[in-house]
């Protein structure tokens, strides 16, 4: 949990940053036209909030809440949308088939046939169990695009 709360802030503190860029354009699909492809994450603005409620199945979500836990990016010069839902990562993925926070909690879990995702973090793009007291990948369960995002959580925006 502390993992995923640590993460949200940032994200949010990153979209903070970002605000002032898109406050010059005149929409995100207007920034992502200027800007090609940019990997910072933006907070979406209201009129992006039905699209997020559409693409994520969010129609129960308050409004509010939609707009302060869906970011959106640039890639190609297209708007692409995230969720961070409750395990959902929306910033670049972890790649590495090595985690020392797996590794020490294998030590003391030798043989474990699963290693939860509060241990091996919820941007991990593979399933993980402990060999003896070594961390090891069991399956890649995640697609990673070229710019490094887990391609199922990003969804296309535009019309």
């Amino acid at each position: 949990m502390q993992s995923l709360g640590r993460t949200i802030g940032l994200l949010v503190v990153a979209a903070l940053l970002a605000a002032p860029v898109l406050a010059r354009a005149a929409s995100p699909a207007g920034l992502c036209r200027q800007l090609g492809t940019d990997d910072r994450l933006h907070a979406i603005p209201q009129a992006l909030v039905p699209d997020s409620e559409r693409l994520f199945g969010l129609h129960s979500m308050p409004a509010e809440w939609v707009q302060r836990t869906t970011f959106f990016r640039c890639y190609d010069g297209h708007v692409f949308v995230c969720n961070v839902g409750a395990n959902l990562p929306c910033g670049k993925a972890n790649q590495s088939r090595e985690l020392p926070g797996a590794t020490a909690w294998c030590a003391k879990n030798p043989d474990a046939g699963f290693i939860p995702m509060y241990v091996t973090g919820h941007d991990t793009i593979y399933s993980w169990r402990c060999r003896a007291s070594a961390a090891v990948p069991t399956a890649q369960v995640f697609t990673v695009g070229p710019r490094g995002f887990i391609t199922q959580f990003w969804k296309p925006a535009d019309p």
